[in-house]
């Protein structure tokens, strides 16, 4: 028995340094694993996958903010004796926008978030016209609706670049802060030329 006890002692000590050992490396797993299923992890993933929650409010808000942009430049389109040059900017705003509304929904749908376009969110944005603005726009004709489209897009695209320039300081997609960089500097470039129209 005594010729055995260093033996078992030895064989103690070594399966305690390896449980040790294993324990250690357990809780870094352990810290890991925890770390995925909380906050740290959500980072990492969102990271890795090149977006963030502020990629998606940009594109949930901005997607209803540009759709009434077209829904404005239609009815103008739709009257007569509008000025060529507010015809010509309101085509504009329809082909630039509506295909900024496809790509944002496509990168929703790549995220796997919801869209807003019900107009549930809507209260939170800025430069969106109220009903009656729309209501005022849709109701007039000639000088009188195109100064009311002018001045109304000109609110309604400060309001997008303040939107743009909130995810420019907090998002994380390349091509969505691309997108809203060349929101910034589309609309403040058209802000410039309807201030223009309206001075005459």
């Amino acid at each position: 028995m005594s010729a055995r006890r260093p033996a078992v002692a030895t064989g103690a000590a070594l399966a305690v340094v390896l449980l040790f050992a294993g324990c250690t490396a357990g809780t870094g797993a352990g810290d890991g694993a925890d770390g995925m299923d909380g906050m740290d992890h959500d980072g990492m993933a969102d990271e890795s996958a090149g977006w963030n929650e502020a990629d998606i409010r940009f594109a949930q808000m901005m997607i209803p903010h540009h759709e009434q942009a077209i829904d404005m430049s239609e009815l103008i389109l739709d009257k007569e004796e509008v000025a060529p040059e507010v015809a010509d900017l309101a085509e504009q705003i329809k082909a630039a926008q509506g295909p900024e509304i496809d790509q944002m929904e496509s990168w929703l749908a790549d995220w796997d978030a919801p869209s807003m376009t019900d107009g549930h969110a809507m209260g939170g944005m800025d430069g969106l016209l109220t009903e009656q603005q729309m209501d005022a726009l849709e109701g007039a004709s000639g000088a009188t609706a195109s100064t009311l489209f002018l001045e109304g897009m000109i609110e309604h695209h400060e309001g997008a670049i303040d939107m743009a320039e909130e995810h420019q300081d907090d998002g994380e997609h390349e091509e969505a802060l691309e997108l809203s960089a060349e929101i910034i500097e589309t609309q403040s470039a058209e802000i410039e030329r309807m201030q223009q129209l309206l001075a005459g």
